[in-house]
């Protein structure tokens, strides 16, 4: 570690430096961060791009009494490297190690958890507000992406900062880019704001600084105190480059936000020949389907790469659409498409999905509409953390009246849904976790029967019930211990519906059942099927197995699925202690 850095410790050694040493300070955080995210992954590109500003707030502001909340939080690290967590950084998104996200429960530092975008504006104008009714005075700082401000939340927030007279500074952070590039009208009007007195921002009731160079400490610290001299809330609009300093992360933004394992010498990602997965099954599926069949449309809110959609999007420009980070806008499109004769495959991450909720009620399903929402990384995602997994997808979703929910164990399961959602008449999610997929080589489709299980063993001492990827796992384990005689595995692709005819038939066989899932307990697959159960007034042993009723943290996947006895050693053994 270089000189500078290593005597930091906390942001009030950084106060002691000459502002002329803020460069070479900005240049060993660099080599720093490319150093450590070259062999333990995260999130590159967006972290690169705000070191200068990182390091201008925590040298002009009073952090932590002064309030800094950083939107959505994949620009964190110089952040956290500042703030005492230097010295643990390597364990970055590591089990047991510190978060990739701002957390609440880490630092003090950490004002506001945001693993989600756009919450900042509307968190500072909560605790500028709180800090009004106390008498506190210190200043309230957001800094918020040009992707992520143009969010509705974001925009609620900003009209309700405009009617007040708090002491919050919003910095823009436009780089035209989040993990995908940028969309939407108002990308276009960012490029514009060249008039301090007329623009989006003075509309809100809101004063505008800007714009400036946010890779100049000059400019920064001046902006800084041309915003103390401001009374009432106002905007600073900077300009960065995601991955500012290295030359590779600044060529590929989209591939340098995370791109895993890196030679930082060469730029050279690490190659791995990695298996087949849900997320390439459905990218290829989806493009065959659109191909296809041409009402058929795909909306996802600012994930084309993440979701596999960037082929489609590439080859059918009229049919897919990225309307930024925007998921309640993108469910009620979606509905808006499903009236009028076209079929939506709506492509949402499970945790994203969480802020639609209300417009999958209200706007889709209670009008019995045929949305196809296709719910990308269910279950645990690994090192992202308790924001990211998909783990409440399977009890929020079974619960709405007309919804059919489904969970594909394999290739051609996870194909055949996809292509069957097209011919319903009623709202149908697939959701799909972001693992490896058992592959059949299947290429042709077939239409499937809605609610109907499938047989995979039908040994005679025990029955195991399972949805989606865990029936394959649990499939193997099974082969593998050669144990197809005395267990019946059954599948659910449907998990509402159910097969109520095969429930009836197991419950007058099978003293003893279990049930498997990669979704919290509570309200889940498990509940469903032990809900119908008692209407038959079963009297045997029902055990559901899932997630806990807890937020899990960040670590691998299979460290997480150990942690809740959902690993295959947990399972055998499971299995044999009913046997």
């Amino acid at each position: 570690m270089d000189n500078l850095l290593s005597k930091i410790n906390h942001p009030k050694q950084l106060r002691a430096f000459e502002t002329s040493q803020l460069t070479e300070l900005a240049h060993e955080m660099r080599e720093f961060i490319l150093d450590t995210l070259s062999v333990k992954p995260g999130h590159l590109g967006a972290s690169l791009g705000v070191i200068e500003l990182t390091i201008a707030l925590h040298y002009y502001y009073n952090t932590p009494n002064d309030l800094l909340i950083w939107d959505v939080g994949h620009q964190c690290y110089p952040h956290k490297i500042l703030t005492g967590r230097k010295n643990i950084f390597e364990s970055l998104r590591q089990k047991n190690g510190i978060s990739g996200f701002p957390s609440r429960i880490e630092s003090e530092f950490d004002t506001f958890g945001t693993g989600h975008s756009s919450t900042s504006i509307s968190a500072i104008v909560g605790m500028a507000t709180a800090d009004k009714i106390n008498q506190i005075k210190r200043k309230h700082i957001a800094i918020i992406g040009d992707a992520s401000i143009t969010s509705g939340m974001s925009l609620e927030a900003l009209n309700h900062l405009g009617s007040t007279d708090l002491d919050v500074l919003v910095i823009l952070n436009d780089n035209d880019i989040g993990i995908d590039p940028s969309v939407g009208g108002l990308k276009k009007h960012f490029k514009s704001l060249n008039n301090p007195t007329q623009n989006i921002f003075t509309d809100f009731g809101l004063n505008f600084i800007g714009t400036i160079d946010g890779h100049n400490f000059t400019d920064l610290l001046n902006a800084f105190e041309k915003a103390d001299t401001i009374n009432g809330p106002k905007v600073l609009h900077i300009k960065t480059t995601k991955g500012k300093g290295y030359e590779q992360a600044e060529n590929d933004q989209v591939k340098w936000h995370a791109p895993g394992l890196f030679n930082k010498e060469t730029g050279e990602i690490v190659k791995s020949n990695p298996p087949k997965t849900y997320q390439d099954v459905f990218g290829e599926t989806m493009h065959q389907l659109l191909a296809e069949n041409k009402k058929i449309v795909a909306i996802t809110p600012a994930m084309i790469t993440g979701s596999n959609l960037a082929k489609s999007h590439h080859d059918f420009p009229e049919r897919v659409f990225d309307v930024g980070i925007a998921e309640q806008h993108a469910v009620t499109f979606a509905a808006g498409l499903a009236t009028q004769n076209t079929i939506p495959y709506c492509v949402v991450y499970s945790t994203f999905l969480q802020r639609a909720y209300d417009q999958i009620i209200h706007d889709v399903a209670l009008q019995n509409l045929p949305v196809i929402f296709c719910v990308d990384r269910a279950g645990f995602v690994g090192t992202d953390g308790a924001t990211h997994h998909g783990v409440f997808d399977i009890s929020f979703l079974r619960d709405i009246p007309n919804m059919i929910v489904s969970s594909p164990r394999n290739e051609k399961d996870f194909r055949n849904l996809l292509y069957t959602a097209q011919f319903t008449t009623q709202p149908f999610a697939i959701r799909y976790p972001k693992n490896k997929i058992s592959t059949t080589n299947s290429l042709t489709f077939e239409k499937m029967e809605i609610g109907k299980s499938e047989i995979i063993f039908e040994g005679n001492k025990l029955a195991i019930l399972s949805t989606g990827l865990i029936s394959a796992r649990v499939e193997e384990i099974i082969k593998q211990n050669k144990l197809q005689d005395k267990i019946a595995l059954i599948d659910f692709p449907f998990i509402k519906p159910l097969d109520q005819n095969r429930l009836k038939a197991i419950a007058l066989k099978y003293p003893t059942i279990i049930t498997y899932e990669d979704g919290i307990k509570t309200g889940g697959f498990g509940s469903s099927v032990s809900e119908f159960l008692n209407t038959l007034h079963y009297k045997g042993n029902i055990t559901i197995n899932g997630y806990p009723d807890e937020f899990v943290e960040h670590a691998s996947i299979a460290e997480l699925e150990e942690l809740v006895g959902l690993d295959d050693h947990s399972i055998l053994e499971m299995i044999l202690s009913y046997i």
